[in-house]
């Protein structure tokens, strides 16, 4: 049943093709003259009425476009040197610091070698004194193991 409905179909073209293409063709010519025509014509007529203003709003928009890229560059310029700025003063202050640690240090090495100084001092005088005690308390001693 289902193979008697597909008979009339054909899957390899034959004469009538040429008839179909000159259809189509036809058809393509008529829709042209009646309505492609008139609406390209019309939008032509658009295109033209409003080219002035397109234009002119063209050439704002490319200046826009170049004022921003400017602004863009010279935004990028400014920050390089703020950075470049800033990495400068930040340097000074380092090297401020150094200096201030150096300063710092030294005094401290100062200090330590004048307390050094001071504790050996110190450390001779009570040596001297230990000395001195030590011979007193072995003659006292020697004098007491004699009596």
């Amino acid at each position: 049943m289902h193979l008697l409905a597909f008979a009339g179909i054909q899957l390899f073209p034959d004469g009538t093709i040429f008839i179909h293409v000159a259809m189509i063709l036809v058809m393509i010519w008529v829709l042209n003259r009646t309505l492609y025509k008139p609406i390209n014509r019309l939008l032509e007529s658009r295109e033209k009425n409003k080219g002035g203003n397109f234009s002119e709003a063209e050439e704002i928009n490319a200046k826009v476009g170049q004022k921003e890229a400017r602004y863009n560059k010279e935004l990028l310029e400014a920050r390089s040197e703020g950075y470049v700025l800033i990495e400068k003063e930040q340097a000074k202050s380092a090297a401020a610091r150094e200096k201030t640690l150096a300063e710092v240090k030294a005094e401290v090495a100062e200090k330590i070698a004048a307390e050094k100084a001071d504790l050996e001092k110190q450390t001779a005088a009570a040596r001297s004194e230990i000395e001195k005690g030590a011979e007193k308390i072995a003659d006292s001693i020697a004098a007491g193991i004699l009596k």
